[in-house]
């Protein structure tokens, strides 16, 4: 059974179809959605979005990316950073690519590409500054950073990482596996969430040499066989919440922005309590930009678990939504904090959800847009 959240209804049937070519205003934002395939099927999607109806108008789309995976976009809106894995003669080249934005209709123009320095890169993230990217390698467990350019190319990687350990899980946890880095928001540190050492590691960011270096604090403790997997910031910058991919569930950490500590304070479930207990997954966390709601992506439950955020930053769960299609692998809010996106891989579209700001709840607005396995979604605002 779906549970509800209070006070909201969350309808399983579609909502009303929203009109078919509604003309594009002004202050319309684009937004950026990552394809995962290869060829022609592996792109980088942009349409505009009606921030009134919810509706999204494809407006352009780039083929010269194959299995991006993750996006970043720069402080200036000027350049779009995207992960890219392109097989040639048997091998898999990994790569981070750099696009220059071209005109209103989200056109990418290829500056260039820098290897990611590892295997099954899945990460990308831009420092405050916009001249440090980062990025992160499932397979191979390192992150690297590099320098940005004036012209918003990249430049040779400035640092690498390999992580080192394992836990407790033989068959996921064998070895390191790093699954995002994060630049935390006063641009001092950034954070790489470790799937396979239960770790959340920390880096001081030297933004002028976009060099990273371990903190004072290693790394701060998952649960044994949590599998931490993506993290945010609150807007208040004083807590980290850590979406966990394997346990289901979401830690709350206080963050010291002078040391750059984490010291966990809350684990919380992102399944209802009668779950029969098949196969799920988490994989993406969001929280609105009034800092008031978190929402977190279940792959096999295929929901997205929404909660409250208390002034201490402690989480309590709201309800339980139906993601209206399988494998829920990325969230975005919109601009303004009351339109949530969800893309949901495996079912090939890309679900709205009208935020309740008075409640958290949420429901759906107009119908699904298909396309094919969508795994990240980034507003660029006008």
């Amino acid at each position: 059974m779906v549970a509800k959240l209070m006070g909201c209804r969350f309808p399983i049937a579609l909502g009303a179809m929203l009109c078919a070519s509604p003309g594009a205003r002004a202050d319309d934002p684009l937004v950026f959605i990552a394809a995962f395939a290869a060829g022609e099927r592996g792109a980088i999607h942009a349409y505009h979005f009606d921030l009134s109806t919810g509706h999204l108008k494809p407006t352009h789309k780039t083929s010269d990316v194959e299995h991006p995976f993750f996006l970043a976009l720069s402080p200036n809106n000027n350049f779009l950073y995207s992960t890219h894995a392109k097989r040639s003669g048997g091998t898999k080249n990994e790569h981070v690519a750099a696009f220059e934005i071209v005109g209103a209709t989200g056109q990418l123009k290829l500056l260039n590409r820098q290897s990611s320095l590892g295997r099954s890169v899945c990460y990308v993230d831009i420092d405050a500054s916009g001249k440090t990217v980062l990025v992160a390698n499932y397979l191979t467990g390192s992150v690297a950073s590099f320098p940005v350019r004036e012209d918003g190319s990249l430049g040779e990687a400035a640092s690498f990482v390999q992580h080192e350990g394992s836990s407790v899980d033989p068959a996921r946890q064998e070895g390191p596996h790093a699954h995002c880095i994060v630049v935390s928001p006063d641009n001092q540190f950034a954070y790489a969430a470790d799937l396979g050492l239960d770790q959340v590691i920390g880096y001081r960011l030297d933004s002028p040499t976009s060099k990273i270096s371990a903190c004072e604090q290693p790394f701060a403790k998952s649960l044994p066989g949590a599998g931490p997997r993506h993290l945010t910031f609150h807007p208040n910058g004083k807590h980290v919440y850590v979406i966990n991919e394997m346990a289901d569930s979401v830690t709350m950490f206080d963050y010291n922005s002078k040391s750059g500590v984490l010291t966990s304070r809350q684990t919380i479930s992102t399944l209802p309590t009668d779950f029969d207990g098949s196969k799920n997954h988490c994989a993406d966390l969001k929280i609105t930009p009034d800092g008031r709601y978190l929402y977190g992506t279940n792959r096999g439950h295929d929901s997205i678990a929404a909660y409250r955020i208390g002034d201490d930053g402690y989480l309590t769960l709201l309800g339980i939504e139906p993601s209206l299609g399988r494998q829920p692998q990325n969230l975005a809010i919109a601009p303004g904090g009351e339109l949530l996106l969800c893309a949901n891989m495996s079912g090939n579209n890309v679900v709205v959800f009208r935020i309740d700001t008075k409640t958290g709840g949420l429901k759906s607005v107009g119908n699904p847009i298909e396309i094919p396995s969508p795994v990240c979604i980034i507003f660029r605002s006008t």
